[in-house]
């Protein structure tokens, strides 16, 4: 039962009596999960299409790569990361519901407004404005997800959630470089960015409010204050390396993320729709497998020891380095695709386990923080630097190395795996002790 108290029971987030007990149709768990699924494709869709139209845009608009990994990474990660914080602050007391739906349609319109774009300066304003529309997605859909199912499945949950941008990485890469070499890379973003405002609709019109807390039984259900819910989660080691070592490994996904398709077509000569089909498949197929594999796997030994939600992305993190390595430094195309593919299954293990165990050690109103909080972390310091760094250092090895530059660049940003395997191992070690702690008065 919600033992939420009436002085902080809010009318905007007034639950619907029907997701008290077990339901069907659209007022079930599962409806809301495919729904949320459906809206996290488009979110990254609408992110990582450009990944793929790197190429283009840099040769169309005489752009450095130094330039590119701004638009790709800081422009989007630093006002993600912005906006992401108050946003999350009213999550955990209204409607989570219309947050998103709102959300949805504003990084739709600003996706258009990156195909309209003429120059640096008007790609970079549009992308700022993705990133701020898109920080209403992923706080308030974790928020949710942690009501709609109890802890023993929720990282399964959220893992099904994740699915959705792996399923969206793999549209957006492998038709959006289809879509920019037979007609335009301005036309591509027009595509994957109009049918979000309908979404947004549906969303809004269809998406019902759970009770806040409904599987915390112990837990306290009212809003306090950001200086406190912060204080909260400083004082849990297990949180806070956990929080490091998603970071480091979000700097090294998302530098691969954003530069791989231009180091398979430097080094490799591959073309911009084959290139985007094979890296399509390989986020959408290994990526999406890495992570649902992770999540659910981690829910079925949960019994045996809570500490492998932790240490399954530690294993996947440190496994994924030697990958890495050979598909850089080796010239065999085939041989470098199969290294990419291993590698990605190492590295996508974390990709919902980090937020199921940042979601199960907070309390209910401060979830949406957490998720906030956590994603400031991994997208301020991953995407925000990750993809910086590999331009800057593929422009500072260019004069000795030409294309090859891009190779040891990204060499260098993988061994950022090491540390982020070391972080979780770190946070497993007070894993059990710290879950009490959202408990305690």
């Amino acid at each position: 039962m919600d033992n939420e108290t009436s002085l902080h029971r809010l009318p905007s987030d007034t639950a619907d009596p029907a997701l008290s007990e077990p339901a069907t149709g659209l007022n079930s768990s599962r409806y809301a999960l495919g729904l949320l699924v459906v809206v996290y494709f488009f979110n990254n869709i609408d992110r990582q299409i450009m990944n793929i139209l790197v190429e283009p845009i840099r040769t169309d608009l005489g752009l450095s790569d130094s330039q590119i990994g701004l638009l790709v990474g800081g422009a989007f990660a630093i006002f993600y990361t912005i906006a992401g914080l108050p946003i999350a602050r009213w999550a955990d007391r209204g409607s989570r519901r219309s947050i998103i739906a709102l959300s949805l349609a504003a990084w739709s319109v600003m996706t258009v407004a990156c195909g309209l774009g003429r120059n640096f300066v008007h790609l970079l304003i549009a992308r700022i404005g993705v990133g701020v529309g898109e920080a209403g997605c992923t706080p308030c859909a974790h928020s949710l997800i942690s009501d709609f199912f109890k802890p023993e499945r929720r990282s399964t949950a959220i893992a099904t959630y994740a699915l959705g941008g792996q399923l969206g990485i793999l549209f957006g890469l492998a038709f959006g470089g289809y879509i920019a070499e037979r007609l335009d890379w301005r036309i591509a973003f027009f595509i994957v960015g109009l049918p979000g405002i309908l979404l947004a609709i549906i969303v809004r019109l269809t998406l019902k409010e759970p009770p806040r807390g409904r599987y915390d039984e112990g837990s306290h259900t009212e809003v306090e204050s950001l200086r406190k819910v912060l204080a909260f989660m400083w004082s849990l080691p297990s949180l806070c390396h956990m929080l490091a070592g998603a970071s480091l490994q979000t700097m090294a996904i998302a530098a691969q993320l954003t530069w791989h398709a231009s180091f398979l077509i430097r080094i490799h000569g591959m073309s911009l729709t084959e290139v985007g089909l094979t890296l399509g498949l390989v986020s959408g197929v290994a990526g999406g497998i890495a992570t649902f594999a992770g999540g659910a796997l981690a829910d079925r030994l949960r019994d045996r020891d809570m500490r492998w939600y932790l240490w399954l992305p530690a294993i996947g993190a440190l496994a994924s380095l030697p990958f890495s390595g050979v598909a850089y430094l080796t010239d065999s195309k085939s041989l470098a695709i199969a290294m990419i593919v291993c590698a990605t299954l190492g590295n996508h293990v974390f990709a919902a386990l980090g937020h199921a165990v940042g979601q199960s050690l907070v309390k209910p109103r401060m979830r949406a923080t957490m998720s906030a909080i956590g994603l400031l972390a991994m997208n301020l310091v991953g995407f925000g630097l990750g993809p910086q760094i590999v331009g800057a250092l593929s422009d500072l090895f260019r004069p000795q190395y030409g294309e090859m530059s891009i190779r040891y660049a990204l060499l260098i940003i993988s061994a950022l795996l090491f540390a982020s395997g070391l972080h979780y191992f770190r946070a497993a070690h007070t894993y059990r002790v710290d879950l009490e702690a959202k408990n305690r008065p």
